[in-house]
């Protein structure tokens, strides 16, 4: 009985999981261009090559791979960092009881529930240059920039992306921070308060030691889906990405889909693969060992 419960979900992950992704393997080792997209099964076998021409930093194609890759690192780390000192923030400051508390966890939690294509499509539309909401505020209401800077284009591009993406990512914190939040007992607060622990204090020492296993999974999760961002890029800027918003997974879609080479495609992702399961073993064994120290 055990093995035919689970024997639907098994099947299941082999054709939506494991299957495209040991194609995706195949495909690597090929040179499956426009030239074999009717026949894709017969497309020579190239080996390590595709491999190569990705890691070489000195070709044209490596060394875009490698601007791509450190771009999408430093929108990581950004957008995750940020993402969760909001979501910790505002957990906290809606810990305790008090009224309208409802109305703003409600609030905080709508970029999360809107759509993402018609959160995304609205921010498009606001930082239009001409026509955008956020310059008119900026340059027309406040007088802060004498021109109306192009946030969509060329070195503004980045904010943009990161000011989106924080917007989507934080909401996610908050939530599972304050679900974390529920399961420490108000008696430890209490207690911490007669001995005269202060707001941070109580935070340093009880709060942030009680959600280690919240934050073990949330940052680990966050960094996955912000590392593998494409909804973001493609629908905020389209298929024009500009330099400063090159993240690496549409960069493999435009290395695919653009130039018609997907065995090079392939190979990109699966060394993406590779480099997301390193850092998340990684990870994982370096928090595994504090926690048993601890």
């Amino acid at each position: 009985m055990p093995y035919a419960l689970l024997a639907p979900a098994v099947v299941l992950e082999l054709v939506i999981h494991l299957v495209p992704m040991l194609t995706g393997i195949w495909m690597s080792f090929t040179q499956l261009t426009r030239f074999f997209i009717r026949s894709w099964t017969s497309a020579p076998f190239v080996g390590l090559d595709n491999y190569r021409v990705a890691l070489d930093i000195d070709g044209a194609v490596g060394r875009s791979l490698l601007n791509s890759f450190a771009i999408t690192c430093a929108y990581t780390v950004i957008v995750v960092g940020v993402s969760w000192v909001l979501g910790m923030a505002a957990a906290v400051a809606l810990q305790r009881p008090f009224r309208s508390r409802s109305g703003f966890r409600t609030l905080f939690l709508v970029p999360y529930a809107l759509p993402v294509y018609a959160g995304i499509v609205t921010w498009n539309f606001m930082l239009q240059r001409d026509s955008g909401v956020i310059n008119h505020l900026l340059v027309d209401n406040l007088g802060v920039l004498e021109e109306r800077p192009f946030w969509l284009i060329g070195g503004y591009a980045f904010i943009s992306i990161l000011v989106v993406a924080v917007w989507r990512m934080w909401p996610f914190a908050f939530l599972m921070l304050t679900a974390g939040l529920q399961s420490i007992p108000n008696d430890i607060y209490e207690a911490a308060a007669v001995d005269g622990a202060h707001a941070f204090r109580s935070w340093r020492s009880i709060t942030l030691p009680m959600l280690r296993p919240v934050n073990l999974v949330l940052v680990l999760v966050m960094f996955l889906w912000v590392f593998n961002d494409f909804n973001t890029p493609y629908i905020l800027f389209g298929t024009a990405q500009p330099a400063a918003g090159d993240l690496i997974s549409f960069h493999i879609y435009n290395a695919s889909f653009l130039t018609w080479n997907f065995g090079a495609g392939a190979a990109m992702s699966v060394l993406l693969l590779l480099f997301l399961l390193l850092v998340t073993g990684t990870y994982l064994i370096v928090m595994n060992r504090r926690s048993r120290r601890a």
